[in-house]
């Protein structure tokens, strides 16, 4: 009798590799990490240089995939659990494991390969940012509330990173651009966290301050929102180095952070998933419109 393999086993094609390789990599979230640091090399550049700003994209894309890559290796169980992630390549076992590390080597090695041609140190940058984020906050999200500073730290890196690739140089700029980024993660990933807390919780993981959605948790969103709208324009002060603000791009952007600030209020006095939800999509405006309005502000001005 003849057996047939088929239905027991069928090789993945190139074509299905790609897409779960893309699934791993998330290159919408990839891209707008990566338009931070584009941003923020035009804030800071004098004479714009298209090869170095290409390899900062391009080089800061791949090493942002890979940090997606490795966090996703590190939580294949914790995906199966989740109605929002059981159907990535791991949890689903589209893709083995191996060959999860393949494809976050890969992106990790070309990426970081790519911001060493620039400068060294914007490699050295890259590498920080994908150990602190695979290596430190992907564990800690599922044993403390804390895990969301920590992830903060490597989500604020490309802000600077731009900075630091057109002005080779590492002052008080660039701790200001990583403080912007820094602070608004907290109103942000703090929403998303509420709107998935029952999926998460169901995964062990802990993103809410004290791990709760209550007033407490609530109030801290308050809190950081208004630290990161005090942040964002402390440069209409001529505080923050080479980067000035003009009060009207001040003015536009206390205007976007009110919106924040409203939900952000709503969502304490509610405690409706309904305001999360509009906080989360109204964080994703701000900072977008910081960026623009930094790099406008500095050409118009």
């Amino acid at each position: 009798m003849q057996l047939s393999l088929k239905g027991i086993f069928q090789p993945p094609t190139l074509l299905n590799f790609l897409i779960d390789s893309k699934q791993l990599a998330k290159p919408g979230l990839s891209l707008s990490v990566v338009f931070s640091s584009l941003a923020s090399y035009l804030l800071g550049v004098d004479h714009f240089d298209l090869l170095q700003f290409s390899l900062l994209g391009i080089g800061g894309f791949l090493v942002v995939g890979a940090s997606n890559v490795f966090n996703q290796i590190i939580e294949r169980d914790t995906d199966a659990l989740m109605t929002r992630t059981q159907q990535r390549p791991l949890p689903e076992k589209r893709m083995q494991v191996a060959t999860a590390y393949f494809v976050g080597f890969t992106l990790g090695v070309s990426g970081l390969f790519l911001l060493y041609a620039i400068a060294p140190f914007c490699a050295y940058l890259g590498f920080i940012a994908m150990l602190l984020y695979a290596l430190v906050y992907t564990p800690l999200k599922k044993i403390t509330p804390l895990a969301v500073f920590v992830g903060a730290i490597p989500g604020a890196i490309p802000f600077m990173l731009g900075w630091f690739a057109a002005t080779k140089s590492f002052g008080i700029e660039c701790f200001f651009l990583f403080l912007v980024q820094f602070f608004w993660q907290f109103p942000h990933f703090w929403s998303i966290a509420w709107l998935q807390f029952e999926d998460y919780k169901k995964a062990g993981i802990q993103l809410l301050p004290m791990g709760e959605k209550n007033k407490k948790a609530a109030l801290q969103i308050i809190i950081y929102t208004i630290s990161m709208l005090v942040v964002s324009i402390l440069p209409v002060l001529k505080i923050t180095g080479k980067i000035f603000l003009h009060p009207i791009s001040a003015g536009v952007i206390v205007i976007s952070g009110l919106f924040m600030f409203n939900y952000s209020i709503k969502l304490y006095k509610y405690l409706d998933t309904f305001y999360a939800k509009k906080l989360m999509i109204a964080s994703i405006f701000y900072i977008t419109l910081v960026q623009i309005v930094y790099v406008v502000d500095k050409f118009v001005r």
